[in-house]
């Protein structure tokens, strides 16, 4: 109810003020009873002429200032409205009453039903406190709707131009300087006036009228079930639908609460983009023009019910309510500011006298300072003398320090490199011993290789030996079996000459095997003198290490069971021999 008597106040203050001819602060009681007697009748409230003849006796003296007008305001008439009035009759009485006074000629752009408005508009943003005013930001705010609403986009530039222009000595603009600041154009440039009325028209229709939202729409009747296209017009608690959009023929109401629904119907019987109001009574199916339009009124219904679900006010309401509780913020800021401002201008000035007396002690400091000054340099000078002569012997000192340590770097830098020479040879000592190591391996390998071949050689003379036999028994058979015989003698004889080609190619790999002996046995006496030399430097240094020495350097034929019991030549002989009986037989 606070909020509701705040608003009326503004609109009878706008009276009050345009009864007051003489500026004095002051109107005539008669003026005063009229005024009452027609707020009583717009705002439905019951006149009771006993009290306002006796608040306005013809013994008191002289016309009644608006202090003294408060009271009876108060008790007869504004603690008795109820929200039941007809806000835009009550707003034009009293704009009825200040427009021939304050409007004296019409702005370029507005038409008078257009200020009106604009009046109106003042009163809802306007600040709460007297005289009236409206601020930058809420200024902004209008010009913002305004343009938006005649689809222009918003210069803020120009209007930070304008604000930096602003008299600094007002707080905001008055009512008849904002219809002014509209009704000249300065940011509707290239609108008509016709633009700029429909506009204004469409933020009246959202901050006082409180609606949310209005167009056309087909509306499926309950009785006959026709579908009729309908004038809608959505407001907090209620949508109100019309033959047209002039509003002069109302067909019905659609009560909304908390309990309402609203949802998205499937095509159908030809109609599209349907929804549904779900109501306690009733149930009403809507289609829009398109799916854009469905979802707009849908998502603007469903945020009306849930306002209504909150308890909350219209959002344009919360959002003023919003800006006016951040001015005070900011407000409540900035004299918290300007007071810590003040303190700490006052902490400033003390901070300078005590400055000043601390100066005045720091010269008298500073003429004692120039007396201690003289002693000190006095002492100084003695001082100086002093520390060159100690100078000097520590000069001395560090000298001979130096040259010890010149000589004891000279001799580590000696020991370090007989160190690095040691490691060096022991990093060869290393190598060497690697390099017989693996000649021993090749040698092994090598010794291995020519038992395999020893051994390969004895199975083939074996196989000859009795093919030799067997050839002995077949000549000694029948005539009869001879021209037989003698084809398997033909045939072992090419299986003979084969054996004789292994041989031959085994002998080959023999021989082979013996030459890579050789070359290995030559890596290894030469690895054993490598070792030998490196044993007699090391013996020579150190006399520390002492080198494996290698076997002995007699060769010996090896076989699978040790050394063998013939030597090369006797081998060679044998098998010589053995070619010549073969031959002969």
């Amino acid at each position: 109810m606070g909020g509701l008597k705040d608003e009326l106040l503004k609109a009878i203050w706008h009276a009050f003020t345009a009864l007051d001819l003489d500026h004095s602060g002051k109107v005539s009681k008669s003026q005063l009873k009229v005024l009452s007697h027609n707020l009583c009748t717009v705002l439905k409230v019951p006149h009771d002429p006993v009290a306002l003849e006796e608040h306005f006796r013809d013994d008191d003296e002289g016309p009644v200032s608006n202090q003294g007008y408060m009271p009876y305001l108060n008790k007869f008439i504004l603690e008795k409205v109820q929200d039941n009035f007809d806000k835009i009759e009550f707003n034009r009485m009293c704009w009825t009453l200040c427009v021939k006074k304050n409007l004296t000629k019409s702005p370029l752009l507005l038409m008078e039903e257009d200020s009106f408005k604009v009046w109106v508009i003042f009163n809802f943003l306007s600040e709460d406190k007297y005289p009236l005013i409206i601020v930058p930001e809420e200024i902004e705010y209008l010009l913002k709707k305004l343009t938006e609403a005649m689809g222009g986009g918003w210069q803020q530039e120009q209007f930070e131009h304008y604000k930096v222009n602003f008299d600094d000595s007002k707080d905001g603009l008055s009512v008849w300087e904002l219809i002014e600041l509209i009704g000249n154009g300065q940011f509707s440039k290239g609108m008509d006036r016709q633009t700029v009325s429909m506009a204004i028209n469409e933020v009246f229709n959202e901050l006082i009228l409180d609606v949310l939202k209005q167009g056309y729409m087909m509306k499926k009747g309950h009785r006959r079930k026709n579908w009729t296209e309908r004038w809608f017009v959505l407001k907090p608690n209620i949508i109100s639908y019309y033959v047209s959009e002039d509003l002069k023929d109302k067909k019905g109401d659609i009560i909304l609460d908390e309990n309402c629904y609203v949802e998205s119907l499937p095509d159908k019987d030809g109609k599209k983009c349907l929804f549904l109001i779900k109501c306690f009574d009733k149930t009403f199916e809507i289609s829009a023009s398109d799916k854009k339009k469905k979802q707009e009124w849908i998502q603007a219904i469903h945020s009306t019910i849930h306002l209504l679900k909150l308890g909350s006010p219209p959002p344009h309401k919360e959002a003023r309510q919003r800006r006016k509780e951040l001015r005070k913020k900011l407000l409540a800021e900035q004299e918290e500011l300007e007071r810590q401002m003040k303190e700490l201008q006052a902490a400033n000035e003390n901070k300078q006298q005590e400055l000043e007396t601390v100066r005045k002690k720091l010269e008298e400091a500073a003429s004692r300072a120039a007396e201690e000054e003289k002693k000190r340099l006095q002492t100084q000078v003695e001082l100086q003398a002093r520390f060159s002569t100690e100078l000097e012997r520590e000069k001395l000192i560090r000298q001979q320090m130096e040259e010890q340590v010149a000589q004891k770097s000279s001799e580590l830098e000696q020991y370090l490199q007989r160190v690095r020479e040691l490691e060096d040879m022991y990093l060869k000592l290393q190598e060497a011993l690697e390099d017989e190591r693996q000649a021993r391996q090749d040698e092994e390998t090598v010794r291995k290789l020519q038992a395999r071949l020893l051994e390969e050689e004895s199975s083939k003379r074996a196989e000859l030996e009795k093919w030799h036999l067997e050839q002995q028994q077949t000549i000694q058979m029948t005539e009869a079996e001879k021209q037989e015989l003698e084809n398997e003698r033909v045939m072992k004889e090419q299986a003979l000459q084969e054996a004789m080609q292994q041989l031959e190619q085994l002998e080959l790999e023999r021989k082979q095997a013996l030459e890579q002996y050789e070359g290995v046995k030559k890596k290894l006496e030469m690895a054993t003198n490598k070792t030998k030399s490196w044993k007699d430097k090391v013996a020579q240094h150190e006399g520390l290490i002492r080198l494996i020495e290698p076997g002995s350097k007699n060769p010996h034929l090896i076989t699978n069971w040790g050394p063998a019991a013939f030597t090369q030549a006797e081998l060679e002989e044998r098998e010589k021999n053995w070619k010549e009986k073969k031959t002969t037989e």
